[in-house]
């Protein structure tokens, strides 16, 4: 069995002191210790920006992409071997801006690959610009008179667009964090988990403490049935998204693999794709 210790490194964190993203590394890697799943068969496909730096702390295969290209190069991944865990992981800025367009469509696919977003409403890398998920009037560098553009819903998105499995987190609470990713990953397909992670050094707004005065921690909720699709989008118009905790699952459903035509059991990456020279020659003559 794996332990905590190996999914650390020795590299130094350049995050700044209090960054929610430290809550996220230590509930993934508690998440994948408490799953039992050994270090070579994970993998991290990160993003751009300060989120972005998570895979260099957990030890792993480690994917560094451009900005906003994290998930098709995860579900490349996952598809090339489908015994990987595979973990997305990026920030509000790289996930529903630049990469909005790939969110979409990782969720129709349900490729069952698990994608983190650590989302702190601002652009914290570069030094503190107006983020997608950046509430209207709030102000920045970029925008100094206040936000003008309406904010994105990435939870009820996700929902809307076929998302099996949403839920949010809190940086704060590594228990409850570290149990959703490991549900995230031991849901088959497409699971999403917006973490609301503060930026102590660019938003002053959006804090640890406004955080645990405004979000409604959904595990205390008895009533509350993340089963029920159209219940679940009606709670998170009207709480704008502030919740923590289980949002939605839907009932079992193929993933991405299960439908693949022609796809087998043996990870493509360990089946032989040696060409015999005669058949590699004949491709060849098929050319001159």
């Amino acid at each position: 069995m794996p332990k905590l210790a190996d999914f650390k490194t020795t590299e130094k964190s350049w995050w700044c002191p209090g960054c929610g993203d430290f809550g996220v590394l230590a509930a993934l890697q508690k998440a994948l210790v408490d799953l039992g799943v050994e270090p070579h068969n994970v993998a991290i496909v990160a993003g751009i920006g300060c989120s972005g730096k998570i895979g260099n702390y957990i030890n792993c295969y480690n994917f560094h992409v451009t900005h906003g290209r994290t998930l098709p190069t995860a579900m490349g991944l996952k598809l090339v071997n489908r015994d990987l865990t595979v973990i997305a992981a990026g920030g509000d800025g790289d996930g529903y801006a630049i990469g909005g367009n790939h969110f979409l469509h990782a969720i129709r696919r349900n490729v069952d690959i698990t994608y983190i977003v650590m989302d702190n409403q601002i652009y914290g890398l570069t030094k503190g610009q107006v983020s997608p998920t950046s509430a209207i009037g709030f102000k920045t560098r970029s925008t100094p008179d206040g936000n003008i553009e309406r904010p994105v819903r990435p939870l009820q998105l996700a929902i809307a667009a076929g998302a099996t499995f949403v839920a949010a987190g809190f940086s704060s609470d590594v228990k409850q964090l570290s149990r959703l990713i490991a549900e995230g990953i031991q849901h088959k397909g497409f699971a999403l988990i917006n973490v609301y992670s503060p930026c102590v050094t660019f938003n002053r707004v959006n804090t640890y403490d406004w955080y645990k005065e405004v979000l409604l921690n959904l595990d205390e909720d008895e009533a509350y049935d993340p089963t029920d699709r159209g219940k679940a989008i009606q709670m998170l118009i009207d709480t704008d998204e502030r919740v923590r905790g289980l949002v939605y699952k839907a009932p079992d459903q193929p993933s991405f693999q299960d439908l693949f035509p022609g796809y087998r059991e043996e990870p493509i990456v360990h089946q032989d794709w040696t060409l015999p020279e005669e058949d590699f020659a004949q491709l060849l003559e098929q050319y001159r």
